[in-house]
């Protein structure tokens, strides 16, 4: 099981969840019933800022899924980050998924990049290149590059992400966190067998994405 720890609640969301509470406690005692308006937006805090723990599949060359969500791409792209035709996937998160990003391969950090941008839906591929997005760049111990990117989406307006250059991730490992409903695009080698097509649900950490070439 992937280590990390804040279970349960995202670190992330405990001030949300907070101020939540003691407003809809504030509600609760100042009008009763009529507070239940507010208890509504507790509880849709509480499940959107859940981080619950993961298994992680043991096999040689797995990557997996970096978030939960939908499956809204799979096929040939170009990754301009590292300037190669490789397999893409990408993961679309909506706001009742678990917002969490954890990494795919077991890797280290080569290098992170930050990109400034719009807030279109997330769900359209030319969010992949025209939102706000941050690119970390993993190379596997077998050789393998893995570009896995957060992108914000419509109502996302902060990307955190919590790795930088010679960092090492264990697949699974906690690296970073999308606010409020976004996407992950994964690069891989060519070669790459997708194990997921477009329309699949995915979890975080549990869900095998792609087999890397030679494993």
């Amino acid at each position: 099981m992937a280590h990390y720890p804040h279970p349960i609640i995202a670190r992330e969301g405990w001030p949300f969840l907070a101020g939540a509470v003691a407003l809809a406690a504030l509600a609760t005692w100042l009008g009763g019933w009529w507070s239940a308006p507010f208890w509504l937006v507790a509880a849709f805090v509480l499940q959107f800022f859940r981080d619950p723990p993961r298994e992680v599949p043991a096999g040689a060359g797995l990557v997996l899924a970096p978030a939960d969500g939908r499956i809204v791409q799979v096929g040939t792209a170009r990754d301009d980050y590292l300037g190669r035709d490789a397999v893409k996937i990408s993961v679309f998160m909506n706001v009742f998924n678990v917002h969490s990003n954890r990494s795919p391969v077991d890797g280290t950090v080569e290098n992170v990049w930050y990109f400034p941008g719009l807030f279109v839906n997330a769900d359209l591929d030319k969010a992949s290149t025209g939102n706000e997005r941050n690119a970390v760049h993993l190379r596997t111990d077998a050789g393998a590059d893995v570009t896995c990117v957060q992108v914000a989406g419509l109502i996302a307006r902060r990307i955190l992400c919590y790795v930088g250059k010679g960092d090492r991730l264990s697949r699974g490992q906690r690296y970073g966190f999308i606010r409020f409903g976004s996407r992950v695009d994964v690069y891989l080698p060519p070669g790459s067998t997708p194990k997921v097509a477009i329309g699949d649900r995915v979890a975080a950490t549990s869900t095998v994405l792609a087999v890397l070439p030679g494993a």
